[in-house]
């Protein structure tokens, strides 16, 4: 599938927010829409406890008169297109704001009161991740827990289209309009951004290149556990041409998940606090059906996902096990001592509603403050200190891009997917 056009389209009528409801500084997290929407493959499954926020920052708090400082509008996103039977919405800045309504320049350090609205939530996501992992006596071999921050876009699908409509035409939108959007991270990023992370931030972060990992991934449903998908990760034996399966996983359980709307930003922000359990007590009889599944796999560049099963060979007898998507990832891996970059080009297929994409992804895997959260004794000062540096390169250096049109570079005032 080709990637998305980097343009953006005006919808006519659209209104935008008030700024009230948008500011970092408002005593209430916008909670919007309890329960996240469906992955691209397989089910988002939350730990009980499990935090989910939204929230913007970008706007100082005071309502100002002329025109609005942030719009609802209409992106071109084909995939949720294909899904949803048209357009998300994104919030993005006016373009038509004055010098004297742009707020929050850099000397205002917005990552030290993001530290405010993230870290208590953070120090008692992890409290619960600890306890569940203690009571259901995991080892650190069995769970990986982690914590990751993805750059992308966040954006608004209307579960009911004729009263989105209605409401957009009104002169503001309020709280009870935005409940009615689903809201989705969406991570694919355009080639100049990627290149620009690699070529330029790289150098600057003190990460080193690791390695190039070429994987597939695999997405089974279980109908012994309806509730998760089990991936496999699978290699190349190119000898052979064909799929080695070298680790079975269940889907991750999430525990904090942050969506930050970066008003004066090209990109939004998502940090995710999680788990996911490798699978290595499988019984012999599961193990052999999963390696059938993986050993029928044809190894097709033409194909969405990069896969393609002889017909009906992509479910294990009985049905037990079937496969509901594919995943063909390359990963560039950038290391330091206190995190993992990873800049990965993702080639995806969801069987279940027959919808593909290319995407191009950036996460920063944050090891060092998971260590201190699992660590012997907690300190929390030391937790913020770290949070606060993150929040601060990421606010520096990923959430901002530039766009080359006919040779001149400048800044783009919207959100545009490649």
């Amino acid at each position: 599938m080709a990637y998305i056009p980097p343009h953006m389209r005006k919808s006519k009528g659209v209104q935008s927010p008030t700024a009230v409801m948008l500011v970092p500084r408002f005593q209430k997290n916008l909670n919007l829409g309890s329960k996240p929407s469906m992955d691209k493959s397989g089910k988002i499954v939350c730990a009980d406890t499990a935090i989910w926020r939204w929230f913007a920052v970008g706007l100082d708090g005071n309502e100002t008169e002329g025109p609005p400082p942030v719009l609802l509008q209409r992106v071109p996103v084909e995939v949720i297109e294909r899904i949803n039977g048209e357009k998300p919405l994104a919030l993005v800045r006016s373009s038509r704001l004055s010098e004297g309504q742009r707020t929050l320049d850099s000397s205002d350090k917005p990552w030290t009161y993001l530290i405010e609205k993230i870290l208590p939530d953070l120090i008692s996501s992890s409290k619960f991740m600890r306890g569940q992992m203690e009571a259901e006596g995991w080892n650190s071999k069995e769970v990986k827990p982690k914590l990751v921050a993805r750059v992308g876009k966040i954006l608004f699908i209307p579960r009911r289209p004729s009263i989105l409509e209605e409401d957009l035409n009104k002169d503001s939108i309020n709280e009870a309009t935005l409940k009615q959007l689903k809201r989705t991270f969406y991570t694919n990023i355009p080639a100049s951004y990627m290149k620009g992370i690699v070529d330029e931030v790289v150098p600057k972060i003190g990460v080193k290149f690791e390695d190039l990992k070429d994987v597939y991934h695999v997405k089974l449903s279980d109908k012994s556990r309806p509730e998760a998908t089990i991936s496999c990760k699978c290699r190349v034996m190119k000898e052979e041409n064909r799929l080695e399966l070298y680790k079975v996983e269940l889907n991750q359980i999430r525990h904090m998940v942050h969506d930050i709307s970066c008003i004066e930003k090209n990109l939004d922000l998502r940090l995710m606090l999680s788990t996911k359990r490798t699978l290595t007590s499988l019984r012999d009889d599961e193990e052999k059906s999963i390696k059938v599944l993986i050993a029928s796999a044809i190894l097709d560049p033409t194909s969405k996902g990069g896969l393609r099963w002889p017909f009906g060979e992509a479910s294990s007898p009985g049905d037990r096990y079937r496969v509901i998507g594919v995943w063909h990832t390359v990963s560039r891996v950038y290391v330091s001592p206190s995190m993992r970059l990873k800049v990965r080009d993702a080639d995806r297929f969801d069987f279940k509603t027959s919808v593909g994409e290319t995407t191009r992804e950036i996460t920063l895997k944050l090891k060092g403050i998971v260590s201190e959260l699992l660590g012997k004794k907690l300190e929390i000062n030391l937790v913020a200190d770290m949070l606060e540096n993150v929040l601060k390169l990421l606010w520096e250096h990923f959430l901002h891009f530039q766009a080359v049109h006919n040779g001149n570079t400048a800044a783009m005032d919207v959100p545009i997917f490649s």
